[in-house]
């Protein structure tokens, strides 16, 4: 008979071990990706070395409850391995995930096969374990507290990008859509996105349960939100990315998969504001051409060739500025640019000579 009471650890262990490095190398748990890896590594390190301690003391169990236990464990593998196949079936995830295992296991047989054989060699084995990981620790921490100051500056770095993005580019609203964490229903919106460079994207979490919005490509390196709670956002500044497509999801509900697409900025639609554009005359041209009609994402230019004062205000001179957008006063020369996100029609005037219209179609 096997010495059941070392079998039964290690194959509980090893099959919760097993379970996390799929679950954690899957992108599901990537909030907490890193401490996930080193546990579930070290937790099928050591039901490993029980469960291969335990059949070298006594053979292979017949008894029913090893029957069993074995039954769930192999059941447990069996359903995250089909699951990482299905998935995540890439060479360089294969590989990556077989290498880990291999570097778990090994020594870990190594160490089970030695106490149980070789009591004798155990206790130096442990000693070079211990220091080892002793030392590793004593390495991380001290790394940690030396460069603590430079973790701080890149954080602040980091933090004044994000305001500028958000000060001084237009945002791109992506809606994470109420009941959008069950399976099936609509999530985010739009479900493809097409922002030009230089925009700041916000996603809005108009459900009741927390979302992520994580690149999927790389598990997050190019962009993650962490969770965002009901009512939260997350910006994201696009001057940090390059011109392309991005896949990306909810690694809670990894079901809700969207696109991005960032484009290149286009070129700025001119609008001329003409010498004499001050005088009222009949069927004048006060801002050249009078209605323009462009797509989301363009660029806008007023430019002011004539000698008096002009602004390009939106809304219109019966109802008042609108707040949409406002050049402020426009001196000979000057000029003003503003990028419509949204599709509408913008009416916009001059402040200071009121009978000057025109207007922007977006669509």
């Amino acid at each position: 008979m096997s010495n059941w009471d070392v079998m039964m650890p290690g194959m509980g262990l090893t099959g919760i071990g097993l379970a996390g490095l799929i679950l954690s190398y899957s992108g599901i748990a990537h909030t907490f990706i890193d401490g996930l890896h080193a546990l579930t590594g070290l937790l099928m390190f050591v039901g490993l070395i029980f469960l291969s301690a335990g059949i070298l003391d006594g053979g292979i169990s017949t008894s029913k409850r090893a029957k069993i236990t074995t039954l769930v464990i192999v059941a447990i593998a069996l359903g995250f391995g089909i699951y990482a196949l299905i998935t995540m079936n890439t060479s360089d995830f294969t590989l990556t995930v077989v290498l880990i295992l291999l570097a778990v296991a090994l020594p870990a047989l190594a160490i089970g096969y030695l106490a149980m054989k070789k009591p004798g060699s155990i206790k130096p084995i442990g000693l070079v374990l211990g220091l080892a990981v002793a030392s590793a620790m004593v390495i991380w921490i001290t790394a940690g507290s030396m460069n603590s100051n430079d973790v701080e500056i890149v954080e602040e770095i980091i933090d004044e990008k994000a305001v500028e993005g958000l000060s001084g580019g237009p945002i791109f609203s992506i809606e994470i859509l109420k009941d959008s964490a069950q399976e099936g229903n609509p999530d985010y919106s739009p479900d493809r996105a097409i922002v030009t460079h230089g925009y700041t994207i916000e996603w809005i979490n108009e459900d009741a349960a927390p979302h992520t919005v994580t690149s999927a490509a790389d598990y997050g390196e190019t962009f993650d939100s962490s969770l965002i709670s009901a009512g939260e956002t997350f910006t994201l500044d696009t001057t940090e990315l390059e011109i392309g497509e991005y896949e990306y999801l909810c690694i809670v509900h990894p079901w809700m998969i969207s696109t991005l697409v960032i484009e290149a900025p286009k070129e700025a639609t001119k609008i001329v504001i003409p010498e004499g554009a001050a005088i009222i005359e009949p069927d004048k041209i006060y801002y050249n051409p009078e209605a323009i009609n462009i797509s989301t994402g363009t660029t806008v230019e007023w430019i002011n060739e004539d000698a008096a004062m002009h602004t390009a205000t939106s809304g219109s001179p019966t109802s008042g500025a609108d707040g949409i957008f406002d050049s402020e006063i426009l001196n000979i020369g000057d000029t003003y640019q503003f990028t419509f996100a949204d599709v509408g029609n913008y009416d916009y005037y001059c402040i200071l000579h009121p009978w000057m219209i025109g207007t922007v179609n977006v669509e």
